[in-house]
């Protein structure tokens, strides 16, 4: 760091400024950048330990995925890497996959590496690993899913929201018997995407009998196939399906290619969470899209602010779903 003040003609407490993505802006812009060119003429990188020995803090914060292969999550992962990164953090992602009792496992893991904050994809709804972390003391958010009592602060979507406006729309097409594949019922978008399709289901008019739900034990292709052809098998058969993810809706379209089906001429599908590609799908799959690159910005920002005040109230931010209606949604015509 002398090499580089020298080398620039300032104080070595400038370029501690200028090199810090948290401080920099109390650099003068030129002197900033002169300050960055020399620093890598010279090959100088910042010593993180040591500055954490001084500051107290790792510039590392942990981020559990449920499940790092769903196409669904990396949105949400470059909202949140780039808006921690922009404040000068690093984030170390660990995957939860189908185990769920390695969530605990890992929190302690990344707690012992020191890290300055978690993010929570991962938490059910009475989930012990919260209470884990509030006794840690360690700033922690939660993001896509929440807690049964809201003990930590998170950002979420309008699940409820999400399902009125996927049935709204089947009924405005004319459908009357339409299913819902639910998602599994100890996560908080399992059990709130179901209520809201009931619910919605409901103040359409729909008769009881015509509400049809089978529910799948994970968010997978395959238990949506599973819960499709449940469906299918029905006496009371529906001509429309929303289902409680794409991941679910994709194993719609396979359940009705084993049953020699077309959709949406014998069957409209609506999915939800907008993930990547399912435009591409034949037919393009009508579904809720949920802001999902900006609610991993909006979490980080809440995990910034608890860690600068651990005292902040504990905030839950709920982004609106819109409906995207693609090719796999239309009139049951004469299936009624």
């Amino acid at each position: 760091m002398k090499d580089v003040a020298e080398k620039c003609g300032v104080h070595p407490s400038t370029v501690s400024r200028a090199l810090s993505p948290v401080m920099s802006h109390l650099v003068a812009p030129e002197v900033a950048e002169r300050i960055r060119t020399a620093a890598a003429t010279l090959g100088y990188q910042p010593n993180v330990t040591a500055a954490g020995l001084r500051t107290g803090r790792s510039g590392l914060i942990g981020v559990l995925a449920p499940d790092i292969s769903d196409p669904g999550f990396p949105p949400i992962l470059s909202g949140v890497t780039e808006t921690l990164n922009a404040a000068g953090y690093a984030t170390i992602v660990a995957d939860v996959g189908p185990d769920p009792s390695r969530e605990r496992e890992l929190v302690d893991k990344l707690i012992a590496r020191g890290v300055d904050g978690l993010v929570l994809a991962t938490v059910v709804l009475n989930d012990p690993v919260v209470g884990h972390c509030l006794a840690a003391s360690i700033p922690v958010v939660l993001v896509n899913r929440s807690d049964s009592g809201r003990r930590l602060p998170a950002v979420v979507t309008d699940d409820e929201a999400g399902m009125r406006l996927a049935v709204d729309h089947l009924v405005a097409l004319g459908h009357r018997r339409i299913g819902h594949i639910a998602g599994p019922q100890d996560v908080s978008t399992g059990a709130l995407r179901r209520a809201g399709f009931r619910a919605a289901a409901a103040r359409a008019g729909l008769p009881a009998q015509n509400i049809l739900i089978e529910t799948a034990r994970a968010y997978t292709r395959d238990e949506g196939r599973l819960a499709a052809l449940r469906l299918l098998d029905r006496k009371q058969a529906a001509t429309a399906i929303v289902a409680a993810n794409d991941l679910l809706a994709l194993g719609i379209y396979d359940a009705l290619g084993e049953r020699g089906l077309k959709c949406p001429a014998d069957l409209s599908v609506v999915g939800h969470n907008d993930m990547p590609y399912v435009d591409m799908l034949s037919p393009p799959l009508t579904t809720v899209r949920i802001a999902q690159r900006q609610m991993g910005e909006a979490v980080a920002r809440l995990l910034l602010a608890r860690i600068a005040d651990p005292s902040t109230r504990r905030e839950r931010i709920v982004l609106e779903p819109i409906l995207i209606v693609r090719g796999s949604t239309a009139s049951p015509g004469d299936r009624e």
